[in-house]
């Protein structure tokens, strides 16, 4: 079997989008504000040295909340697909969920198995790519990506810093992270020789909100 390192996408692999006009920081809305956070690219080459698969699962509610189309859905993964591809490298697969249970198009107006924190994402590539969840990590910017790594038999990290709002998230939800780094690029370095020090529980506790 293999092993992999799962990503979620938006504040993970690119960057959030600050919406004014909404007041709320959210997913990209175009392709044309789609942008790879730094170091993404050679992070995702040194996972792969690792022998890691890199898979991206994410939650993607904007077309059923109808704040774009499937078509731009799709155009904005190409555009990823592209500029990592300018890079030398690829992601191993992507998994998405595309429902929420408010949705606006009633199509994707569901209670899921799929959407984080449900591990179904995960439990859905484990499946298809033949991945031991067991020796594979979970690394998101929030604790639904947390809970849904845990879930699935994953170790986790979340991407952000010690603060009072995190730490009491985290106790509020119980979802702890086996690690917190500052960056995508830090995490690929705790996989790679599990620094003990950026251990939750030798800084106390930890959280983000998930999309």
């Amino acid at each position: 079997m293999e092993k992999a390192v799962f990503l979620d996408r938006d504040g993970v692999v690119n960057e959030m989008i600050y919406y004014p006009e909404h007041g709320i920081v959210d997913s990209p809305f175009t392709a044309a504000q789609f942008r790879l956070l730094p170091h993404v690219a050679e992070t995702i080459k040194t996972l792969h040295e690792g022998g890691f698969k890199v898979i991206i699962v994410s939650n993607q509610p904007g077309i059923a909340k109808n704040h774009f189309s499937e078509a731009v859905f799709e155009e904005t993964r190409e555009k990823m697909h592209r500029e990592l591809e300018r890079e030398g490298v690829a992601v191993d697969g992507e998994f998405y969920c595309l429902h929420h249970p408010e949705a606006k198009v009633a199509r994707f107006k569901a209670v899921c198995d799929c959407r984080k924190p449900k591990p179904g994402l995960l439990l859905q590539a484990a499946e298809t790519m033949d991945i031991d969840l067991t020796e594979s990590w979970m690394i998101g910017d929030g604790l639904t990506d947390i809970e849904a790594g845990e879930k699935a038999g994953c170790r986790t990290i979340l991407l952000g810093r010690i603060n009072g709002g995190l730490c009491q998230m985290i106790e509020q939800t119980n979802a702890r992270p086996d690690f917190i780094t500052a960056n995508l690029r830090e995490a690929a370095r705790v996989i790679a020789d599990g620094d003990a020090d950026l251990k939750p529980a030798k800084v106390s506790r930890g959280k983000k909100h998930g999309k």
